[in-house]
């Protein structure tokens, strides 16, 4: 399989060679559907990302304020509700830590 254009678990259809749009509401930018903007590590979601495809304005990576006063680098591009998510566990680097 290839990563220019597939199907997502969700039933569209991904891949760096597929034009969208962020997947935030109200957000129109052009993006593809490729791992550069997606949240998280799987397109099908993860416990760090939530599977969508977001516009650079609306996808976080680097150092991120942990919620315990802490500053840690995100593990993954991961969007603003994941990040919240990450957050209020603690800013763990295993998914697994992460209900």
């Amino acid at each position: 399989m290839g990563y220019a254009s597939y199907t997502l678990p969700d039933g569209r259809e991904g891949g760096y060679a597929v034009d969208a749009e962020c997947d935030l509401d109200d957000c129109t930018a052009d993006i593809d559907r490729g791992l550069g903007y997606l949240c998280g590590q799987n397109p099908g979601g993860h416990p760090f990302g939530c599977g969508g495809y977001f516009c650079s304005e609306h996808l976080w990576l680097g150092n991120v304020d942990d919620g315990n006063g802490g500053v840690r680098w995100s593990p993954h591009y991961m969007c603003e509700p994941c990040v919240d998510k990450w957050r209020a566990a603690g800013g763990p680097e295993d998914p697994d830590d992460i209900d």
